[in-house]
C-alpha cells in the first residue's frame, strides 16, 4: 500500500509527523534507512516494545490535536459531517496500522525487526507508555473501521488527547514573550500512601484534591512549615495518585506570574482538571510581585476558571517577610499607618482558602518515621541501635523531619 493515501486525511495534522515523510518519499536506498532510523529512534525514547509502527500509528492518533479529537475530550455528541470526515480519516489510520512502510525492499528486509521492536528503556520511566501500549493492543484487535474509530474516541474521553493528554506534569519556558508548557518525563512515582506521618494533613489535602475533580467547590491550598516535612511530596504524590482522573499539575515560579493569564486561557477549555503548583513561594519587602499574584488569584477582573487551583508551599506562613515593626500601628519614623501594611501582607495567604501547617516531628514521631521507613526498605537492625543512630544523624545535621528520616535510611542501605 502506498502510504500517499495519508495525504488525504482531513482532520489529522500531518506536519512534524514520520508519515509525512513516508508519504513524500523514499525514492531510494538512502532515504529508506533515514526513516528507518527516525522509526527506531522514537521507538527507543518511547520505550516500545512490541511493533513499533503499530505503536507509531496510536501515539499518532493519541497526540493528534483536531477538532473531532478535542471535541471527543469534552465528551461532545459528535455527528454529521465532522463524524463523517473522521470515519474517512480512520478508514485511512487502519489501513496504515495494519501496513508495514514496506515501499522499498530496503525497509521489507526490516520488517521483523519494526514488528517486534524491544527498547532498553523500562516503560515505566514514562507516565503515559502504559496508555499508549494499551490504545496500541486495542486498535490491532478492531475488525472493522467502525470499530477502529469508536477505539479512538474512548481513549479520548478517557484521557484526552496531545501532550496534555498523555502527561501528568509541565513546566512553563517563555516562547516570545508567551507560555510555553513543556512536559515533565523524569519525576517520582510515589503515591501519598508511600509518604509516612503527617496522615491529617494529607487528609485535607485529599478532600480538597477530590472535591476538585468531582466538579465540586475547591479551595486555593497554601502548605505551609518546616523544610523538610512533606510539604512539595504531597503535591507530587497527588499527581501520581490523580493522573487517570485527570489531573495535571503545572510548575510556576514567581518570576513567571505574568505567564499566568496566558496560561489560563490555554487550558480553560481542555477537559482537565489543573493544579498551578508553586512550591517554595515567599516574598521580601522590595519584591512586589505578589500584588499581582493577589490579583490572579482572587480580585481580579479576569474569573478563575473552574478546571484550575493554585496549590503553593512555604516555609513561611504569611508568605511575605514580616517585621516586628509591622505591629505598631503609628511609627513617626516611618509609615504613618503600619497596620496597613500589614494587613497588605496578610491579604495574600487570605486569598488561599485552606492553610495546612506541617510542623517538625517531634523526637518519637520522627522516630517512629524512621521505624516505617527502614521496614519499607527491609533494614533489619535492633530497635534500640537505629533509634541511637538516627538521633545522633539528626544532631549532626541539626533538624529532625521527614526529609532527614529518609535521608538516614538511605545511609543505612550503603
Amino acid at each position: 500500500m502506498m502510504l500517499k493515501s495519508v495525504k488525504n486525511l482531513r482532520l489529522f495534522d500531518l506536519k512534524e509527523s514520520l508519515l509525512k515523510d513516508l508519504a513524500d518519499y523514499p525514492q531510494n536506498d538512502l532515504q529508506a534507512f533515514d526513516l528507518i532510523g527516525q522509526l527506531v529512534d522514537f521507538a527507543e525514547k518511547h520505550a516500545v516494545c512490541g511493533n513499533c509502527w503499530q505503536y507509531y500509528i496510536a501515539y499518532f492518533i493519541a497526540n493528534n490535536e483536531n477538532t473531532f479529537s478535542l471535541a471527543c475530550e469534552r465528551k461532545e455528541h459528535i455527528n454529521g459531517t465532522l463524524l463523517s470526515f473522521a470515519y474517512d480519516d480512520f478508514r485511512i489510520l487502519m489501513d496504515l496500522f495494519n501496513t508495514s512502510p514496506s515501499l522499498l525492499p530496503t525497509m521489507e528486509s526490516r520488517a521483523n525487526s519494526i514488528r517486534d521492536f524491544q527498547s532498553s528503556i523500562a516503560q515505566s520511566s514514562l507516565p503515559y507508555a502504559h496508555l499508549i501500549a494499551q490504545f496500541t493492543e486495542k486498535l490491532s484487535n478492531c475488525k472493522t473501521t467502525q470499530d477502529f474509530l469508536n477505539t479512538a474516541i474512548d481513549f479520548y474521553r478517557a484521557y484526552g488527547v496531545g501532550e496534555l493528554g498523555l502527561n501528568k506534569a509541565f513546566r512553563v519556558v517563555d516562547e516570545n514573550n508567551r507560555a510555553k508548557l513543556i512536559p515533565i518525563t523524569c519525576m517520582d512515582t510515589k503515591r501519598l500512601d508511600d509518604l509516612v506521618g503527617y496522615e491529617l494533613q494529607k487528609q485535607k489535602v485529599l478532600q480538597n484534591t477530590k472535591a476538585f475533580l468531582d466538579g465540586k467547590k475547591a479551595n486555593n491550598v497554601l502548605l505551609y512549615g518546616d523544610m523538610g516535612t512533606g510539604k512539595s511530596s504531597t503535591i507530587k504524590a497527588l499527581i501520581n495518585e490523580f493522573y487517570e482522573d485527570g489531573l495535571r499539575v503545572i510548575e510556576l515560579y514567581k518570576h513567571q506570574f505574568m505567564y499566568i493569564s496566558d496560561l489560563i486561557s490555554k487550558i480553560s477549555s481542555r477537559n482537565y482538571k489543573y493544579i498551578l503548583y508553586l512550591d517554595d513561594l515567599s516574598f521580601d519587602d522590595f519584591e512586589v510581585e505578589y500584588k499581582y499574584f493577589k490579583a490572579i488569584i482572587d480580585g481580579g477582573l479576569e474569573v478563575k476558571p473552574d478546571n484550575v487551583l493554585i496549590y503553593a508551599t512555604s516555609n513561611r506562613r504569611h508568605l511575605i517577610k514580616e517585621h516586628y515593626s509591622d505591629g505598631n500601628d503609628i511609627d513617626p519614623m516611618d509609615e504613618l499607618h503600619k497596620s496597613d501594611t500589614k494587613n497588605e501582607k496578610l491579604s495574600l495567604v487570605a486569598r488561599f482558602g485552606l492553610s495546612i501547617y506541617y510542623p517538625s516531628p517531634d523526637q518519637q514521631e520522627f522516630l517512629n518515621i524512621v521505624h516505617e521507613l527502614a521496614k519499607r526498605c527491609g533494614i533489619e537492625i535492633d530497635e534500640a541501635e537505629l533509634d541511637k543512630k538516627a538521633l545522633t544523624w539528626a544532631i549532626r545535621n541539626g533538624i529532625k523531619s521527614g526529609r532527614m528520616a529518609e535521608q538516614f535510611v538511605h545511609s543505612l542501605l550503603h
